[in-house]
């Protein structure tokens, strides 16, 4: 298990990106709802974002890559423009504790 952040350190309707062991992911909060994915485009296994924590598209309803404008639920991760048309996101296992979210890295043993 591995810390990100507190759960009020994601803004609604946000995003915060995270480096950690050498891997990329990043959160959202929509509707008071985190998902937590692996920062990595389908098309091209670029990193999403093009400034930090800037994962989203201008009305902050879909998760957008910088480097050719694919769009993502937030809710699934699944791509619904662009490139990438009808791949996903990898979703990741989180769990949150007293207001702290942590990631659940799949080689982790608990």
């Amino acid at each position: 298990m591995k810390k990100l952040c507190a759960v009020s350190d994601i803004p609604e309707a946000g995003a915060k990106g995270f480096e950690i062991d050498g891997q990329y992911i990043f959160a959202v909060k929509k509707h008071g709802a985190i998902h937590v994915y692996a920062n990595h485009c389908p098309h091209l296994g670029i990193q999403l974002e093009f400034m930090p924590d800037q994962f989203l598209d201008m009305e902050g309803c879909l998760i957008q890559c910088a480097m050719h404008g694919a769009l993502f639920r937030i809710e699934d991760g699944y791509c619904v423009s662009g490139p990438c048309v009808d791949q996903s996101l990898r979703a990741l296992a989180f769990t949150i504790q007293e207001d702290t979210l942590y990631w659940l890295p799949e080689d982790a043993t608990h």
